[in-house]
């Protein structure tokens, strides 16, 4: 008689490797670029800058955006003077190192009207197809440029978004008769 054994084993291995945390970033990147052209036309100067978003603007944008909160969708480009400009992340509209330039025939700060924002990675928001136009009507230097919720010259309240004082070659002079055209540009970008 024939007597079979046979014995059988399943072995299952398993391993979990898990992250502690969802990691998520957001890169928030602005650009200004000026055009400083003379009564005639001729272009006089170009600088690009990118800028610094201060802490007030990151605040401001992600209240507006998770929260909702109350919510103004007008903006305005400023002008900084020189020499010797400098900017803080801590800036605010009521508290900065830098003096506004108020030389220009506009009777408040520039808005700055933007397109529609890109869906692609990064996303760009910029008022380049209608950049900002200063007429400007007396001898000064520009060292800078902001972005800032109240259009009144000199105004000290509302929200200041970015700013960036010029690296080198630095300051710039602007004489009566000048255009100094701004684009401003935005982008958000997934890290």
């Amino acid at each position: 008689m024939l007597i079979d054994n046979s014995k059988a084993a399943d072995t299952v291995s398993s391993t979990l490797t898990a992250v502690a945390g969802a990691v998520e970033g957001l890169s928030a990147k602005g650009r200004y670029e000026l055009v400083c052209t003379d009564a005639d036309g001729n272009v006089k100067w170009v600088h690009t800058e990118d800028n610094l978003v201060v802490n007030v603007g990151l605040q401001d944008m992600n209240a507006k955006y998770f929260t909702g909160s109350s919510y103004s969708a007008t903006w305005y480009l400023g002008l900084i003077t020189g020499p010797g400009v400098t900017t803080s992340a801590t800036d605010t509209m009521s508290s900065h190192g830098w003096t506004e330039f108020t030389g220009y025939s506009q009777s408040t700060r520039v808005t700055c009207s933007f397109g529609s924002a890109t869906s692609a990675n990064p996303s760009v928001i910029s008022n380049s197809s209608s950049p900002a136009a200063f007429s400007i009507t007396s001898t000064g230097t520009v060292g800078g440029a902001f972005l800032a919720s109240n259009s009144t010259k000199s105004g000290t309240t509302g929200i200041l978004f970015s700013e960036k004082a010029f690296s080198s070659p630095g300051d710039r002079s602007v004489v009566n008769g000048d255009t100094l055209t701004v684009t401003w540009s935005f982008s958000l970008t997934a890290t």
